[in-house]
């Protein structure tokens, strides 16, 4: 199956599927926080090569390059779930999962903290987890999605970073609870 063809089996299937969509609710904020630093940068050398006097066109036009730059390797994927649907979409590219036909989930070591998750399919995303940890929405939907995966047999790799992930969330849960009714 090429790529063509599993992104439009996945927009198919997320037409097909009924039910509530949950969007990260924090998303809004994280796109207002990357333009603002690339708004920065761009302030802070537009100002200085103006103080300097060496400000020209094109190095005006290479410092509005550089923050654009910028404001788009900060944006943040706009994850959403509804039943038995996982997406991701980025600046230009959508990649959807079906959470009830996981086959396996990952989280490798690395410096930013990142899940990959890959249907029967083949299609797979990579999200952020504190997404989901952030959104009890979304992670409800998942959760409920990856427990058909497991009783279809499909999800072979990856229960126990589910595992993992669902003992976080149930921690940071416990704390905020805490944290609201004043116990802490």
């Amino acid at each position: 199956m090429s790529s063509s063809q599993a992104a439009t089996g996945a927009r198919g299937a997320e037409a097909a599927l009924p039910g509530p969509c949950a969007h990260d609710v924090h998303w809004a904020g994280e796109r207002r926080s990357a333009v603002g630093v690339a708004f920065l940068l761009f302030t802070a050398l537009f100002a200085v090569d103006a103080g300097f006097g060496s400000l020209d066109v094109p190095r005006g036009v290479l410092w509005t390059g550089l923050a654009d730059l910028l404001s788009v390797v900060l944006l943040p994927s706009r994850v959403s779930v509804r039943p038995g649907l996982l997406s991701a979409r980025g600046l230009l590219v959508t990649h959807t999962v079906r959470a009830d036909s996981l086959a396996s989930a990952r989280w490798p070591d690395g410096v930013a903290p990142r899940m990959v998750l890959r249907d029967t399919e083949g299609s797979q995303v990579e999200i952020d987890p504190t997404v989901l940890v952030r959104n009890p929405a979304m992670w409800h939907l998942l959760d409920t999605g990856s427990r058909s995966s497991l009783r279809r047999d499909t999800l072979l790799r990856g229960a126990t970073v589910l595992r993992r992930l669902a003992q976080r969330i149930d921690r940071e849960t416990a704390h905020t609870v805490f944290k609201v009714s004043g116990s802490r």
